[in-house]
């Protein structure tokens, strides 16, 4: 009896599916490239609870015969490749002939398609990967695929599927990509009924980029001119400096009209700015490159979305230098002084200020201060309920201060105690973050103090940042963050958390979201206990240290469960030994 056969071709295609189709998203961006590749200049995106009980996208391309669009349905049937040296010289999007069946074989999937000058269109029908119908109908030019039940036939990867909200932010996500990337394309998103999203065609990528940025966001642009490369050309637009992050999901490359990701690319971007930029964030950048078909590899990745340059070094070089120079005319422009009757624009958040300081207050160097728990120079005391801010019985808070003498201060930033076994330095900004940290997790069933903005702060996000927020808003709340939908993919910040003077709330806000993306923003509790680790360290980097505050922060340190060690591990006091120093200077 043999052991190895060859697998029918339905478990083939849905083999083949668990690469190519990992979710909605990755449907609606196969299907989307082939509209792309037809030479449609109108799409129609419409999905149902996250696109798991609905996809649909309609086209105005070149459509398929009867012939064409049975074909289609074959695994490895493609338009695109004629003989292996076509690898070499591949210009369309889709090229594979995987992508419909695939879709087809997890799903219940029905292709309605007909060419502009013939009489009637073709109607398939296929329900996990075995044809039901085949028929005449009359349709609309172009080509319209209806994928109902996604996995409805593969339930252990169904259940993987995130949250309808969340499904439906990665949809959006690839819609709003796909748009960028084809900007004389009139895209259009439908979700569960409603219009999301409504792109008309455009003749500049500008015009398209800043439909989708935003008003903040899109008046910070900063444009990079046309670089020509050895084969490759290169364009785009930046924002600056402060607008970086810690991810690069807001790096949005494009080559040849495709979405793509690449580490020489990021590479580039990031030595464009020269040192400009703080340690682990990343640009913000839109960038359209052409490039010789041969010298690129686009079939290195199931889903296209790596590629391989035969001269990446070139190309990550001339991106730096594009984005070099836009940066320098920025510069420029921004050094020469606007017309008098003119008002400057500065593009930036205003600052926010609590409502009761004057104006001299206004100006001065911000501290505030929480009554019991944060003591700092005050303008405004807030307090918490009391039965948030009662202290714990804790009879040995007092002797573990006390087993310490104050000393000094070491370049005003640490503090310098002696113990009874040696010298101990002291981190005024972890013990900070420890206490706050402790205290905001007990305050979770009542809350935090928040206040109000006079003006509500609008940040633009993409869909699945929105979601995340949206998601979490209720942890956002509790922690003295009130924030709400706006619309159009922007966020309404109504309030912050009282005991927080922030000079950039926007880049507050999108820390936040930083941190609950990149560590996956999961359940309610998961997503509170971040949210109060980033309070936390923004509270901690307030803090100064001096002989009147050390031993009262010492004291609150030791009411803390852990007080050895910050919110993220770092330690909040480090020993040195009689032992060690004398071992340091030779002594026995």
């Amino acid at each position: 009896m043999p052991r190895i056969h060859v697998l029918p071709d339905i478990l083939a295609s849905q083999v083949a599916a668990g690469e190519v189709v990992e979710r909605p998203a990755s449907v609606v961006k196969e299907l989307m490239e082939n509209s792309l590749d037809a030479g449609a200049r109108e799409v129609l995106v419409e999905i149902e609870r996250g696109g798991t009980a609905l996809i649909r996208i309609t086209d105005d391309g070149c459509g398929m015969d009867r012939d064409d669009a049975l074909l289609s349905l074959e695994r490895h049937a493609t338009s695109k490749l004629r003989n292996s040296s076509d690898l070499h010289n591949i210009s369309t999007l889709g090229f594979r002939g995987e992508a419909l069946p695939s879709i087809a074989s997890v799903s219940r999937f029905r292709l309605i398609t007909r060419e502009r000058d013939a009489l009637d269109g073709t109607e398939i029908q296929v329900h996990g990967g075995k044809i039901i119908d085949v028929r005449v109908a009359g349709s609309a030019p172009g080509t319209s695929i209806e994928i109902k039940q996604l996995f409805y036939n593969i339930p252990a990867r169904r259940k993987f599927l995130k949250a309808e909200s969340t499904e439906a932010s990665h949809v959006e996500h690839e819609v709003r990509l796909h748009a960028l990337a084809a900007p004389t394309v009139r895209f259009r998103f439908r979700r569960d009924g409603n219009d999301a999203l409504e792109l008309p065609a455009v003749t500049r990528k500008s015009d398209r980029l800043r439909h989708l940025l935003g008003v903040e966001s899109a008046g910070d642009l900063i444009e990079m001119p046309l670089h020509h490369g050895n084969g490759f050309s290169v364009e785009g637009f930046l924002l600056p400096a402060t607008h970086a992050r810690k991810g690069r999901k807001h790096q949005c490359v494009f080559l040849n009209g495709r979405p793509i990701e690449d580490v020489a690319v990021a590479r580039g971007l990031s030595e464009g700015f020269k040192g400009g930029l703080m340690e682990g964030l990343h640009p913000a950048a839109w960038l359209w490159i052409e490039m010789e078909p041969q010298l690129v590899d686009v079939n290195v990745h199931p889903a296209k979305r790596e590629v391989r340059f035969h001269r990446s070094n070139e190309l990550r070089e001339g991106i730096a230098v594009a984005v070099a120079h836009g940066l320098q005319q920025q510069q420029r422009r921004a050094n020469t002084p606007p017309p008098t009757d003119v008002p400057a624009r500065t593009g930036q958040v205003r600052s926010f200020v609590p409502s009761n300081l004057t104006p001299s207050e206004q100006t001065a160097t911000p501290t505030l201060k929480i009554p019991a728990w944060i003591p700092q120079a005050t303008q405004q005391e807030i307090s918490l309920p009391q039965e948030t801010l009662a202290e714990k019985p804790q009879p040995q808070s007092a002797r573990g201060a006390a087993a310490f003498r104050w000393i000094g201060l070491l370049h005003q930033r640490f503090g310098i105690l002696e113990s009874h076994d040696g010298l101990v330095l002291l981190d005024p900004r972890a013990a900070r973050e420890r206490i706050v940290y402790e205290r905001i997790l007990q305050a979770q069933q009542q809350g935090i103090v928040s206040q109000g903005l006079l003006v509500p702060l609008l940040i633009e996000l993409d869909p699945r940042e929105m979601d995340v927020v949206l998601r979490n808003q209720e942890s956002f709340a509790t922690a003295g963050l009130e924030l709400g939908d706006f619309g159009g993919g922007t966020l309404q910040v109504r309030s912050l958390p009282a005991f927080l003077y922030l000079t950039d709330p926007l880049a507050f806000v999108h820390e936040v979201v930083d941190d609950l993306i990149a560590g996956g923003a999961g359940g309610a509790r998961l997503a509170y206990d971040k949210l109060a680790r980033c309070l936390a360290k923004r509270a901690g980097l307030q803090e100064k240290i001096s002989a009147n505050t050390a031993m009262v922060l010492l004291e609150e340190l030791f009411t803390c469960d852990l007080p050895y060690c910050a919110a993220d591990g770092r330690p909040t006091l480090s020993e040195f030994s009689l032992r060690e120093l004398d071992r340091r200077f030779g002594n026995r």
